[in-house]
């Protein structure tokens, strides 16, 4: 095989994530459809790349197109067309990338986020409650609780306020789903799962001090939350193995915000089940394809086994191979690479729709040979 994963789990094998009667394998990507679609492709594509469950973004879905139309809507499956599992993000993230890069957007305190839309005269308010009201009114499949996200080089005093947040918000995120559960009359089948998140940045007191909380309040699984990577861009390979190493083994945990490949095999090997990202579907419209470069009996040294294909490249213009004899995406097993590129060129729609579709088969087959390793 070309990956050896070296797994932090003794004899421990999770082969499935059961979510209102769908059982999906894991390892398990999802791309990220923020507003309640992924750019440029349809459900029907999801499912024909393998792509078994989507992530949405409450935070932004409660501005555009706005919680009462989703509910009239049908709710989230119903409104985008997709019957598979949706994981609702909290906007936790979204206020860190938000409020604490630039203050005139907003502000976070005990009590929430308050929020104004750039261009507008609003202030909108996300509390842990409404959060969780909004998650549970869109028949979420999983909620996440609102947490308050830092950056890991932030100072201990910073990240000691955003476990402190973290731990109050998650506390009453939970009481708030319960209520929600029992006002709604929700039977078992339709009642979502509710995850926390695990904040502290790299100081591994403070993920204890999260994860042990959290532990406490009790949820159904977790999240590693905070940037997971450096200012150099290098992933926190130590951080993300410790807070695994804190939560037990029959608990999945989402590394939020993890896509990029090598980081994807990275911290699978550590651990971690689920990922998420908007890196493959945004490097697909920019130009930047994913391609495995050899059968898995002829990779030698794991960094090797993928490289990317620069579509904007004039080496392309005459090429009539696919971009990865190894990928059967309806790209690679219906259009030549040249083709492509004229797309790329021409800045057609359907260039977007096909790079997207190749570089999501190209996550859901690095997930299935993963699976595939660890049984």
């Amino acid at each position: 095989m070309w990956i050896t994963p070296q797994r932090t789990r003794g004899s421990l094998t999770k082969r499935a994530f059961v979510l209102h009667r769908k059982s999906l394998s894991l390892p398990l990507f999802m791309p990220d459809a923020t507003f309640g679609f992924v750019k440029s492709v349809l459900s029907h594509d999801l499912k024909s790349v393998g792509i078994q469950a989507l992530v949405m973004n409450a935070f932004h879905l409660m501005q555009k197109p706005g919680s009462s139309v989703v509910q009239s809507l049908g709710g989230l499956h119903q409104m985008a067309g997709w019957e598979n599992p949706i994981i609702t993000d909290s906007g936790g993230f979204q206020a860190y990338s938000l409020i604490h890069q630039n203050k005139k957007f907003g502000s976070l305190n005990e009590n929430g986020i308050i929020f104004r839309p750039e261009g507008t005269d609003r202030k909108l308010q996300l509390t842990p409650e409404k959060s969780i009201q909004l998650q549970v009114g869109f028949e979420s499949d999983v909620v996440i609780c609102l947490d308050d996200c830092t950056h890991v080089d932030a100072p201990y005093s910073e990240q000691e306020l955003s476990v402190n947040r973290t731990i109050a918000w998650a506390s009453r995120c939970k009481k708030e789903f319960e209520h929600q559960v029992e006002l709604r009359k929700l039977p078992v089948e339709k009642t979502p799962q509710i995850f926390g998140v695990i904040q502290g940045g790299g100081f591994f007191d403070l993920r204890k001090r999260c994860a042990e909380a959290l532990l406490e309040i009790g949820f159904d699984g977790f999240g590693f939350g905070g940037w997971p990577l450096d200012s150099q861009g290098n992933l926190l390979v130590e951080i993300l193995q410790q807070v695994r190493e804190l939560i037990p083994q029959q608990f999945l945990i989402h590394a939020l915000g993890i896509g990029h490949p090598e980081n994807l095999v990275t911290c699978f090997n550590l651990g971690y089940d689920i990922f998420d990202c908007a890196m493959p579907t945004r490097d697909a419209r920019h130009g930047r394809l994913y391609a495995m470069n050899a059968p898995a009996s002829r990779i030698s040294d794991p960094k090797d086994w993928f490289h990317y294909a620069y579509i904007g490249d004039e080496r392309w213009i005459k090429n009539a191979q696919p971009i990865s004899p190894l990928c059967d995406c309806p790209c690679c097993a219906h259009y030549s690479i040249g083709y492509l590129h004229h797309l790329f060129k021409m800045n057609d729609n359907s260039y977007h729709r096909l790079a997207t579709l190749h570089n999501l088969r190209f996550m859901t087959q690095l997930t299935g040979l993963l699976a595939n390793e660890q049984a």
